[in-house]
């Protein structure tokens, strides 16, 4: 059996209508030397059965069939655990891809072996495939190379769908962590800034689809993910002043948890996510801006 150019990892769990359009848009490539690795997380019968029947379809296609877990994490890497290509390439069960997205950015990397992971621009899609909003949404930047510092700061935005990076390097950074239930997608990317600079391409090249479905809706869970995500960089972080950089942003992290926490009528939970923030943050005078918008007595 040959060698696949590129190991396609999509998790799902339901969501037919739109794995539909996500799995058409794999078939749709322009670039044909992959195979796509379905990570199905206890969906119900109907999506079973269309995954049953797109394995039987298509030879390039496998479905790994996984009990039903939540975590998103750990379906793609029991997906990776699977994976043979050059490349891995990650697609969640409602995005899209263009049909010239594995080549390009395959091209690229093969081009600039020093750069062993590539991420693209995006577009945001509605639920019915239409542009979304883009309001008070951050701009993308183009930002290569040495990209940990930009992925701590927010400034180097990598939409998961738009990753394409070498499977040994993904292995050696360990893939996805199972217990970073929130961000666990940018605590990969910096894992492997940490081991490798990056390309990037100035297009669109994949779609995310924006609705109330979305994974991350759960604001007090995301802020505590990020939280744990500063404090884990603080403990790779390779020089000082960018382990000071990780607490600053722990801390900044933790006023917006505690903040939270309040709103959720978790009082005596906001009070300790405060004094938590407070060991990493009261020497920092951006720490300090930041408590005014802070209450911690319920409303």
């Amino acid at each position: 059996m040959s060698v696949p150019r590129v190991s396609v990892i999509l998790p799902t769990y339901n969501r037919l209508a739109h794995l539909r359009e996500s799995v058409a848009s794999v078939l749709a490539q322009t670039c044909r030397d992959w195979e796509l690795i379905i990570a199905d997380d206890g969906s119900d019968e109907i999506t079973r059965e269309f995954l049953a029947a797109l394995a039987e379809a298509h030879a390039q296609v496998q479905v790994l069939w996984l009990p039903h877990s939540g975590n998103p994490a750990a379906s793609r890497n029991a997906a990776l655990r699977l994976a043979r290509g050059r490349y891995v390439a990650f697609l969640d069960s409602d995005d899209l891809w263009a049909p010239d997205k594995l080549e390009k950015q395959a091209a690229q990397l093969e081009a600039s072996p020093a750069r062993r992971w590539s991420y693209t621009r995006v577009r945001r899609i509605d639920e019915r495939g239409a542009p979304a909003s883009e309001a008070g949404v951050r701009p993308w930047k183009r930002i290569e190379g040495a990209l940990f510092e930009a992925l701590l700061n927010l400034e180097a935005l990598v939409a998961t769908p738009s990753v394409v990076a070498e499977r040994t390097l993904v292995e050696a950074a360990g893939g996805f962590d199972e217990q970073q239930r929130f961000a666990e997608d940018y605590d990969l990317w910096l894992r492997l800034a940490l081991r490798s600079e990056a390309a990037a391409l100035d297009a669109p090249l994949a779609s995310v689809r924006v609705h109330g479905d979305n994974y991350s809706q759960d604001r007090v869970g995301a802020h505590a993910g990020w939280v744990r995500l500063y404090s884990k960089m603080a403990g790779l972080a390779a020089t000082p002043r960018l382990r000071d950089l990780c607490r600053r942003h722990q801390a900044l992290s933790g006023l917006a948890l505690s903040a939270g926490l309040r709103h959720a009528g978790r009082p005596a939970d906001a009070a300790r996510a405060f004094a938590a923030s407070a060991r990493h943050g009261w020497s920092h005078a951006s720490w300090w801006q930041r408590i005014a918008g802070v209450k911690l007595r319920p409303a």
